[in-house]
């Protein structure tokens, strides 16, 4: 009698299928680059195609929103609060460089809210007897500086005071005035450092708003460091913190340039880092004075941006194959991010403060030199350094206990 033949159905031919699929994945040769020399390889090969893909992200930037960005950071303001006769007028009127809010005496001379052009940007002194006014005043700050007086000491409503300030989550400086009515040298520095430890903070800076003491040394720069928004108008309007400012700005765009790049997916961060490094330019030639309202001062922009266009590629393919290396190419990514809009920075600073007089030579043969400096210096180090130690500074301030409000003012 014949042997019956098996049948075949599709419940017993799916393991025998399952087998064969495994037997063709191990046997597959494979594709995907094996080193970091065969990354380097299959980049090139594809470099045309990636190259044009870099322009087009270039082409589609929304120039005029980044523009309008900025336009609209340069209404900034830094809001003076402190209590009655601090001298928050007299620092006012010092940093203006003329009297437009009324200096006395007498407590509570400011009555409202008195706002002054400084360049593009407000000064606001708020005055210190109404406190719903101040709250106000604080409410529209992006630096708040807060202003204690030496000669009366630290007073509990001073601390009610920075309690509400802290609440706000404001770039705040705290400096205290009058240290040149305080006896014996360097009685001004040591006041400081007591009101420091007394408030728990950090960086108090001793001042004199009569005779000018620490305000362009340490006061203005304690601004700048505070918030990059600060250092954009500040330094528009005072030439002599302009680098500075610049410094700032750069750095700020550097370390968000250094976070985006380490997004793992490849050319998924290309669009964020290049309205990154286009509102970093835009944000230069607003501080070094360009009317970003006029065509002129968008082209010399474009045409900037432009010129760096090829290493400016050549960057972000790097960046982008450096994301496939399996262990470390994410660092790796973020550095080359990092370099790339530090390079961009410096090259866009020393362009305008030149005059624009820059030839497209030496802004590309500029811009390579910056990029080797910042590898060889390590800049990207000491960016996570000053970072970290930033964050370590915040999360000390947010573990310390709110001043209690209701405490009754120490009598005299």
């Amino acid at each position: 009698m014949a042997k019956e033949q098996p049948k075949y159905t599709k419940e017993n031919t799916q393991p025998k299928k399952f087998m064969k699929d495994i037997f063709d994945s191990i046997m597959r040769p494979i594709r995907r680059p094996r080193s970091v020399r065969d990354i380097g390889v299959t980049v090139l090969k594809n470099l045309p195609a990636n190259i044009n893909m870099v322009q087009n992200f270039m082409k589609v930037i929304d120039w005029k929103r980044v523009q309008s960005d900025v336009l609209e950071g340069l209404n900034n303001k830094i809001v003076i609060v402190g209590q009655p006769n601090t001298g928050k007028s007299t620092l006012f009127n010092k940093i203006i460089g003329h009297t437009l809010s009324p200096a006395s005496a007498t407590a509570g001379n400011t009555k409202t809210l008195v706002q002054a052009d400084f360049g593009p940007f407000t000064l606001v002194d708020t005055p210190g007897h109404l406190p719903d006014v101040a709250e106000s005043g604080m409410n529209q700050a992006s630096v708040v500086v807060l202003l204690l007086d030496a000669a009366r000491g630290l007073q509990d409503k001073d601390r009610a005071l920075y309690a509400a300030i802290k609440k706000l989550n404001k770039p705040t400086v705290i400096a205290v005035n009058k240290v040149d009515t305080l006896q014996g040298r360097n009685a001004g520095d040591q006041y400081a450092t007591e009101v420091a430890i007394m408030l728990e903070a950090f960086g108090v800076i001793p001042v004199s708003a009569k005779t000018g003491e620490n305000i362009v040394e340490e006061l203005l720069p304690a601004i700048i460091e505070a918030s990059p928004e600060a250092a954009l108008v500040i330094g528009r309007e005072l030439p002599k913190f302009r680098r500075a400012s610049a410094q700032r700005i750069i750095r700020n765009s550097t370390v968000l340039s250094l976070a985006a790049g380490l997004e793992p997916i490849p050319f998924v961060d290309i669009p964020i880092l290049l309205g990154i490094q286009v509102r970093l330019v835009l944000s230069l030639a607003a501080l070094y004075g360009e009317k970003l309202d006029s065509t002129d001062a968008m082209l010399h922009a474009r045409e900037l941006v432009a010129t760096m266009a090829g290493g400016l590629g050549m960057r972000f393919l790097a960046e982008q194959a450096a994301k496939a290396v399996p262990f470390g190419g994410d660092f790796v990514a973020g550095a080359i991010a990092g370099a790339t809009t530090w390079s961009i920075g410096e090259v866009a600073l020393e362009y305008y403060e030149s005059g624009k007089h820059l030839a497209p030579g030496r802004v590309r043969q500029l811009y390579g030199e910056f990029y080797q400096r910042f590898r060889q210096d390590k800049i990207a180090e000491q960016l996570k350094d000053q970072a970290n130690k930033q964050r370590e500074l915040e999360a000390r301030k947010s573990d310390l206990p709110d001043i209690p409000e209701d405490r009754e003012e120490k009598k005299a």
